[in-house]
């Protein structure tokens, strides 16, 4: 196995010490959206000082960070980490704890920006030694604001267009680095589902001079279990869930319309068109059986996830040669979803997990991602910029070879 020409897990723990500090810092001060200034300000300030050009979104405040190497054979690279948090409590008793009410940082983005930070610092260091020229994406709005997809129309991946992406996710139930991905699909497209049934409301003593929509809308939700079961192939998965039922105002009333929300998860196309099609027409034809009426809006979410085999192939020989026996392939998708994907849809490249489970707990047990009370263990971060340099030096010398 080819040696790195840098001891990356050494440059990993040198940068450890001043992460820790950032990851802390905006883990203390977490930010909803596309719209994360005081994030986007402690990243910039990190960078600060470094041979790096920086190019800014002018629809989020997102940046991307370019290090030309000290040699130029064609070939660039995608590192990327996201910035924003979750609109929710913090119930982990950190010393570092939110101080934003209903905002925190449980999905591990202010480790994956801080991460990168430090993978930045690492290359900036060994710039002249660098063959080709890496960007460093700092991304805010993946939490369902599409802040990805926002970059790239601002043309951020045109300015010195990447040859393969990467990057890390954070996961409190793995070890502690150890890394996991797979070939194929990673991680569902994730559309949100909007459906209004409408009748006509009226005493609830006297239901037959009324269309009640409860009922109606009780027999759709149980139709739409059936066809994923029955019409959509197991070997090619569908998740649809309904999340939120609406309706009523009394005990006496029937109401004259129930809302419902809900998510439809899939990992191919294929699979996507024909279950948005059946989910309209199931929802549709249930209500004019009742002589009612309904509307379906479906909000189109993340693509699918999508991970080239030969860069699943770089990560698994990059972490072997940083430490043998942490990688760990993924033997099914995950039905969550990531906005990652819109840059994989444009570049080849692979997202990876990273276990970060606190020492002395079981990974199984700890609290997950989206918890109140998820925490990691912030040594592992070490390794992720470890993984981030070595990624990137491996495909600038060898490509995808």
């Amino acid at each position: 196995m080819t040696e790195f020409t840098t001891d990356w897990t050494a440059a990993g723990e040198a940068e450890l010490a001043e992460i820790v500090t950032l990851r802390r810092a905006i883990h203390a001060d977490p930010e909803i959206g596309n719209h994360c200034p005081r994030t986007t300000a402690k990243l910039r300030a990190a960078l600060e000082g470094l041979p790096l050009e920086i190019h800014e979104s002018t629809s989020t405040t997102g940046f991307v960070a370019i290090l030309r190497g000290g040699g130029d054979n064609g070939r660039t690279v995608l590192l990327r980490g996201d910035m924003d948090a979750l609109p929710m409590p913090e119930e982990t008793g950190l010393d570092f704890a939110s101080q934003v009410p209903n905002a925190m940082h449980a999905c591990g983005h202010d480790s994956h920006c801080s991460m990168l930070v430090g993978a930045a610092r690492a290359l900036s260091a060994r710039k002249d030694k660098l063959p080709g020229t890496v960007v460093f994406m700092f991304q805010p709005g993946e939490e369902g604001h599409h802040g990805a997809r926002f970059m790239i129309e601002d043309g951020l991946l045109d300015i010195a267009r990447p040859d393969s992406a990467f990057a890390l996710h954070i996961t409190p139930n793995a070890r502690a680095g150890a890394i996991q991905t797979r070939s194929g699909p990673l991680l569902a497209s994730t559309d949100a589902l909007n459906i209004t049934v409408k009748g006509a409301g009226g005493h609830a003593a006297m239901p037959h001079d009324c269309l009640d929509p409860i009922p109606v809308a009780a027999e759709i939700v149980t139709a739409l279990s059936v066809f994923v079961a029955r019409q959509i192939p197991a070997t090619d998965p569908a998740v649809l869930s309904i999340t939120k039922i609406e309706a009523g105002s009394a005990y006496n009333i029937v109401p004259g319309e129930v809302k419902m929300i809900g998510t439809l998860r899939t990992l191919s196309s294929k699979t996507r068109e024909k279950a948005r099609a059946g989910l309209t027409r199931i929802v549709e034809h249930v209500a004019q059986a009742h002589g009612l009426t309904a509307e379906v809006r479906i909000d189109e979410g993340y693509p699918v996830t999508m991970c080239d085999p030969r860069a699943v192939a770089l990560v698994e020989q990059v972490s072997d040669s940083l430490e043998q026996g942490q990688w760990q392939p993924m033997p099914a998708p995950i039905m969550g979803g990531e906005d990652f994907s819109y840059v994989l849809r444009e570049v080849p490249g692979a997202m990876a997990f990273i276990g970060v489970a606190p020492d002395g707990s079981d990974p199984s047990k700890n609290p997950p991602l989206h918890n109140t009370r998820m925490t990691i263990e912030e040594s592992v971060m070490a390794k992720g910029i470890a993984m981030h340099c070595a990624y990137a030096e491996r495909f600038l010398e060898n490509g995808f070879g």
